[in-house]
């Protein structure tokens, strides 16, 4: 087991430095020069080469390629991530300040998908084949064919056609802190309620599906028919001996939700008008800001390293036939 969690962290660890190489190269082929637009913003179209140069020095780009990488790897590894191109915030500050609605947000979603889509899978593979399992697969289905932003957006317009209801342009944070100022609990459960439930549905789509499929095929083993001849209700045989072994396989997909939730806040987050990290990576792309799209990036990267381990560690304590020599 030890041996293992050391090859997966390392693994991770070099994937994280692939996308960290990936992700510095592409910045830096992007078309556009960063100190141009500064410059030209600063002193508008009579800028001089004296500008230019200072602006550069400033911003550390006339150092060769392979110090401005490792300086950047270095500074985020310590949480010093730069600052940011056009504000002059200090990233790591805005991220910590950004960082709690994002997960907010996509704690929220997942908890909701697995609330409602692993119910929803056992009674598919409870009722299969009746009005029952085809009505909640014709709703599961939906979930995996309509895409989240395009749901939003139709969720925003009729409210606004009909209840005259529109998103918060404000973050309402649930408790008062120095950064968003007075918390108003009930305010924000009904600014993140949509966005939460949104997602929440799309995720549940892939949840229940995989758990009918595996429900069912637990259900026809001989371990289930002795437990049913031996006279156990069957509440007991589906949740004790069935309901553990058929969520194996759906573990991986709501490990693999977790993750990409975190990196999936981009569109949801612009939709409803939440300042969490999603939005923070939209708006420095589009200003070619790379300290930030840099940083949350590796993060992102990080992040989804770690997610997929604590799921594969998770099989050994649900499974303990799995062993990991």
């Amino acid at each position: 087991m030890g041996k293992y969690v050391v090859r997966r962290v390392m693994l991770g660890a070099l994937t994280a430095l692939v996308v960290s190489l990936m992700v510095f190269g592409l910045m830096r082929i992007a078309p556009g020069d960063v100190a141009l637009m500064i410059v030209e913003g600063q002193a508008g179209e009579y800028w001089t080469q004296e500008q230019y140069e200072a602006i550069k020095l400033e911003l550390g780009l006339d150092a060769p390629l392979y110090k401005q990488y490792f300086d950047w790897l270095f500074g985020f590894m310590m949480f010093d991530w730069g600052e940011s191109l056009y504000t002059g915030q200090d990233v790591w500050e805005a991220f910590t300040d950004k960082i709690p609605v994002t997960l907010e947000l996509a704690f929220f979603t997942v908890v909701l998908s697995v609330i409602i889509g692993i119910p929803i899978g056992v009674v598919m593979a409870l009722k299969q084949d009746t009005w029952v399992d085809y009505c909640l697969r014709i709703f599961s289905l939906a979930g995996l064919s309509i895409p989240s932003f395009w749901l939003g957006t139709l969720v925003i317009v009729a409210g606004l056609y009909f209840w005259r209801w529109s998103p918060s342009i404000v973050y309402i944070p649930p408790f008062t802190t120095e950064k968003w100022g007075e918390g108003n609990l009930w305010g924000n459960f009904v600014q993140f309620i949509w966005p939460c439930l949104i997602g929440g549905y799309v995720s549940m789509a892939t949840k229940s599906r995989m758990m009918r499929s595996t429900m069912l095929e637990v259900l026809r083993q001989d371990y289930i028919r002795t437990a049913h001849s031996k006279g156990l209700r069957n509440f007991v045989v589906v949740s004790r001996h069935a309901l553990k072994n058929a969520l194996i396989p759906v573990i991986t997909v709501i490990g693999i939700t977790i993750a990409f939730t975190i990196g999936g806040s981009v569109v949801t987050e612009r939709v409803f008008i939440l300042p969490g990290v999603g939005d923070m990576m939209v708006t420095a792309m589009s200003n070619r800001d790379f300290p930030i799209v840099q940083s949350l990036v590796l993060f992102f990267a990080m992040w989804i390293v770690l997610t997929n381990l604590v799921v594969d560690l998770s099989y050994g304590w649900l499974d303990p036939r799995i062993r990991y020599d």
